[in-house]
């Protein structure tokens, strides 16, 4: 019974703090300025830090925006412009548009592959994937799925399903035509290698020319992380009945029911509950301190990790069910709308695995099992990779990612062209 209204009573909750986080900021401006005598005090600085604090923890995070830094191309400056090129109820795909005069004199120079990131549905936007796209814009020609807010939806949209998201990957590829690298961070292993199992039985025009699965539950049997055992621990009516709820007004999705961004987002704060908890304490600390950048670098991670967005119950309850608890890809039992999934008809598409040493979100062998299902492509065009010292965040996005991975990304796809 509890499911009906805890949606509506959080979302009140947040809406009742506005005047109170209206006040906290505008509390926190007048104790820094300098015509008040408090702003040169300690207790003024406390004060202040306290009420940004305040204002951080209850605010309502929107969307993020990409903002990418100036874009150089071989040492020419670039302009890029992201414009959406393909959308359905559920998705948008994002191109980042590269100047046409300077990129179309050095694609003519050098190889520019397009590539299409299928950005995790998993409670984030795809703008945390910013620094994978950062890496591959200069060599490449990037497109990014950018998921829908399932509360933004309406019901008349009907349902999105795991099958659906197959098909929206497909959809994409058929759009950006022959030639696309196909490249899946965390949660779209599974479906972005189905979709190209059944694109290669088809000897469909458009199949992806290689398939790079980055920290994805292929098989969440192997090296099983805390997130894996608790989905086999708990019955599949455990979660219908816990996890999902119901949009309330005034929101487009009013009625539809979704895996709320807010449940998602306590979960991941809770596998790392005391690393959050001195972040917010040394938040604090720095805003008394009056140190700036580790202030400024405090905000910019958490405007972006605490921006979430909803999902489909359809799709989280069948992800749950088919990929963390059946493993129907992994033993062979896949089906998209009835049709068995067939991995091992894959013969001329690259495919890299990427895994983190630190992983614990998709332990070590959970994504190098994409190999032993796809028995038929040339070891020449397998490549497996470890990276030593990261964890999930760290396989696109970080140094590491920069300097380590994404080079081995470039030419792995260079080799596939």
């Amino acid at each position: 019974m509890y499911r009906k209204f805890l949606y509506a009573a959080v979302d009140t909750a947040k809406r009742s703090a506005q005047p109170f986080r209206a006040m906290a900021d505008l509390s926190a401006k007048a104790l820094r300025n300098p015509l008040n005598p408090m702003a040169y005090t300690y207790a003024g600085r406390t004060m202040a830090a306290a009420c940004d604090v305040f204002e951080s923890m209850t605010r309502v995070y929107a969307k993020p925006a990409f903002n990418l830094p100036p874009l150089k191309v071989y040492g020419q400056p670039v302009a890029v412009t992201e414009t959406f090129v393909w959308e359905r109820p559920f998705c948008k795909l994002l191109h980042f548009r590269k100047d046409a005069e300077t990129y179309g004199r050095l694609r003519a120079k050098y190889p520019h592959p397009k590539v299409l990131i299928v950005a995790p549905l998993s409670g984030h936007y795809a703008t945390l994937l910013r620094g994978t796209v950062e890496a591959m814009l200069p060599e490449h020609d990037v497109f990014i799925t950018d998921w829908v807010d399932a509360r933004e939806v309406p019901l008349s949209e009907g349902r999105f399903g795991l099958d659906d998201y197959v098909e929206y990957v497909m959809e994409m590829l058929r759009f950006l035509g022959p030639g696309t690298h196909l490249m899946a961070v965390c949660q779209p292993g599974p479906a972005c290698l189905a979709a190209a199992a059944l694109m290669h039985e088809d000897k469909d025009k458009a199949r992806p020319r290689s398939l790079t699965i980055m920290g994805s539950p292929i098989d969440a049997r192997r090296s099983p992380t805390e997130p894996n055992r608790l989905s086999e621990q708990r019955a599949f009516s455990w979660f219908e009945e816990n996890m999902i709820h119901v949009v309330p007004l005034p929101y487009a999705g009013f009625g539809r029911k979704v895996y709320p961004g807010f449940l998602q987002l306590t979960a991941f704060i809770n596998m790392n509950r005391d690393r959050h908890t001195n972040a917010q304490h040394d938040y604090f600390n720095n805003l008394v301190k009056g140190d700036g950048d580790s202030v400024q670098k405090h905000r910019d991670f958490y405007d972006e990790y605490l921006a979430v967005l909803d999902l489909s119950a359809d799709f989280y309850l069948e992800t749950i069910e088919r990929v963390f608890q059946k493993f129907e890809l992994a033993k062979g039992e896949f089906r998209f709308r009835g049709r068995l999934v067939k991995p091992s008809a894959i013969r001329d598409m690259g495919l890299m695995t990427v895994e983190g040493e630190k992983d614990d979100i998709s332990g070590i062998g959970q994504t190098q099992a994409a190999h032993d299902l796809c028995p038929n492509i040339p070891a020449s065009r397998q490549l497996d990779y470890i990276q030593p010292g990261v964890g999930h965040y760290g396989v696109f996005n970080g140094t590491r990612w920069r300097t380590e991975i994404q080079p081995r990304v470039r030419e792995f796809i260079r080799a596939n062209l």
